[in-house]
């Protein structure tokens, strides 16, 4: 397996199903491994009774075949990757994150989910994830199909929005799409003409880099968390960092990343 692979969360759930189809298109576009991981936890009260080996081995078989079989679908349908299949007897958010940082290069959940996996994204396993993790998180939801449109990303000035620009560049170069650069201010405290200005200096390093995508920069008065899930209702990818100053402050921890998360009507990619 390639350890700087994509890793996703399944439950079998078929919101972590769309994420597994993401998570296996996004590996074949970029040539990466896929690692494929399913999660099972036996806690109180078996834990503390003599059938705790008999309901471990039972949980164990179970999520084997679930991601076995996840797995033999993705590499009938995606030949040309490498497709792992790996169950965890541990804590969802720990394994993903544990991913993380052994140098996945991304992690992949779901918007909600159940089993090993439950509430993904609404309850606590996305939220620490996306949180605590590392590497970029990608957190599928919205459409059924978003696979079309543009890639939007929030762009703010700050490092964790910089290295979000260059990681939508490199998105919208995969998949031969515009990239929507938005830049968002308030419109009781805000110049336009600076705001434009201060955007297209943020694009100016990216632009050099990636000089066969098309860029469609944009200001826009409002909030920034309002501007960037209107943006997801046409985008096929909306691209923030984890947090941000200006434009997009508190981004992730604060409420924008939160909203996004929530309401956004495409997958989002939250780059730390």
């Amino acid at each position: 397996m390639d350890t700087n692979g994509i890793v996703v969360g399944y439950d079998g759930s078929p919101e972590a199903r769309r994420a597994v189809d993401w998570a296996a298109a996004e590996a074949t576009r970029i040539g990466r491994g896929l690692r494929i991981v399913t999660t099972y936890d036996i806690t109180w009260p078996g834990a503390y009774y003599a059938a705790v080996a008999e309901q471990t081995e039972a949980a164990e078989q179970a999520a084997q075949a679930l991601v076995t079989a996840i797995a033999a679908g993705v590499r009938q349908r995606q030949a040309t990757i490498h497709v792992e299949a790996v169950t965890a007897a541990s804590p969802a958010a720990a394994t993903l994150l544990d991913h993380g940082d052994a140098g996945a290069h991304l992690l992949v959940v779901g918007n909600r989910g159940a089993g090993g996996l439950t509430n993904l994204l609404l309850g606590s396993v996305s939220q620490q994830v996306a949180t605590h993790a590392k590497v970029p998180v990608a957190v599928v939801r919205g459409r059924p199909d978003p696979s079309v449109g543009p890639v939007v990303a929030g762009v703010d000035g700050s490092p964790s929005g910089d290295s979000a620009l260059g990681l939508a560049f490199e998105a919208a170069r995969s998949r031969g799409r515009v990239l929507v650069a938005i830049r968002a201010y308030p419109a009781d405290g805000g110049n336009e003409t600076l705001e434009r200005a201060a955007l297209e200096e943020s694009l100016t390093t990216w632009r050099h880099k990636y000089p066969d995508v098309p860029v469609a920069p944009q200001v826009a008065d409002g909030r920034p968390a309002a501007v960037l899930v209107d943006a997801s209702r046409t985008a096929t990818l909306v691209v923030v960092g984890s947090r941000g100053h200006g434009g997009f402050t508190g981004l992730l921890l604060g409420s924008v990343g939160q909203q996004l998360m929530h309401h956004a009507d495409c997958p989002v990619l939250i780059v730390h």
